[in-house]
């Protein structure tokens, strides 16, 4: 780990060396662009290890062979005119939101008139303004945002993923889970904390990776499938099939080394941007409560979903069971 940082900090501000700032990781880090105000720091006190040097770090996912993007000619946007509007049932970006009426916020609007419903996923004022809302917070709906192709301006209060992470992390090593992620400063129920990124490939090639790799419940641990909106009535054909799935081993961002507990502190929401790329919509990761800073930042890898209990009994198919490390009071014992 010295040696990595001595060899950035001594020597990658000179000419040359292109390859070897290409792979350093201190340097991929400080080319993202919110680094000078939330910058990712790594730190290892505990032993010699360093990041595999393999592993590249993005600030965006990357779409992988196979993969496309909706054509920008079949983009839209919402086209409120005042960004205030956008937390409104009028707007286009909110329309697949059922109607349901907030318990942390009221309708407004003029005496005689019926109130316009606010129906997005955050606060507007106060302390808690860009945090998520408390219903939204405690269920499994997906997000739904402003953006790029919108008429809102970039001020908008409905662009709280899009506008990216607003917090700086720290890479840390941990005593006996191998690399954790923590942040340097305190963090609110609701608020975002980053995406979880990576390379967005075909259920194909994940499966191709799942058979390739020697364990492939560790392979496992870094392929998310982008599923939510997956249905085999949808009109989009996209949707029909398999997911596409991203793969955070090997290039992604810090949220690459959070680790799993069985009673996390965060949780993981799809978040879409234009409603025609929900097959490529976003993981975003929320606090779900509040964390103090230096506290391991964790989510649960398998959402709370529990099928394993028999399984857990049985000293043979223990075998093939993932242990699990989080060392939470309710810890189910096993991942998968």
């Amino acid at each position: 780990m010295e040696k990595a940082t001595r060899m950035h900090f001594y020597h990658h501000g000179d000419p040359g060396r292109k390859d070897e700032k290409d792979r350093c990781h201190f340097c991929q880090i400080r080319s993202f662009a919110n680094h000078t105000r939330f910058p990712v720091t790594i730190v290892n006190t505990e032993d010699g290890a360093v990041l595999d040097p393999e592993f590249r770090f993005v600030d965006n996912s990357i779409l992988g062979k196979g993969v496309e993007p909706t054509k920008k000619e079949f983009l839209t946007g919402c086209e409120c005119i005042d960004s205030e509007d956008c937390q409104y049932d009028a707007c286009n970006c909110l329309q697949d939101i059922e109607d349901d009426s907030s318990e942390d916020e009221d309708g407004d609007g003029t005496y005689g008139e019926k109130p316009r419903k606010r129906v997005y996923a955050y606060h507007t004022h106060g302390v808690r303004a860009g945090h998520l809302r408390s219903k939204i917070l405690a269920s499994r709906h997906p997000i739904y945002e402003c953006h790029e192709s919108c008429a809102c301006g970039p001020d908008c209060p409905n662009r709280v993923v899009e506008r990216g992470r607003q917090v700086p992390l720290q890479v840390f090593r941990t005593g006996n889970r191998g690399w954790g992620v923590r942040s340097t400063v305190d963090i609110k129920k609701g608020q975002f904390v980053d995406k979880y990124m990576g390379e967005i490939i075909t259920a194909a090639e994940a499966n191709r990776r799942r058979a390739k790799s020697h364990i492939a419940q560790r392979k496992d641990v870094y392929l998310f499938a982008l599923d939510k909106f997956s249905d085999p009535d949808s009109l989009d054909e996209r949707l029909r099939g398999p997911p596409l799935e991203v793969d955070g081993e090997f290039m992604s961002g810090p949220t690459r080394f959070v680790n799993h507990s069985c009673e996390p502190n965060m949780r993981i929401f799809a978040r879409v941007g234009d409603h025609a790329d929900k097959h490529i919509h976003d993981l975003a990761l929320f606090a779900i409560r509040d964390i103090p800073r230096g506290e391991e930042l964790t989510f649960d890898y398998v959402d709370g979903i529990d099928d394993g209990d028999n399984d857990a009994l049985d000293p043979e198919k223990q075998k093939d069971m993932t242990r699990c490390l989080c060392g939470s009071e309710h810890c189910r014992g096993y991942l998968w």
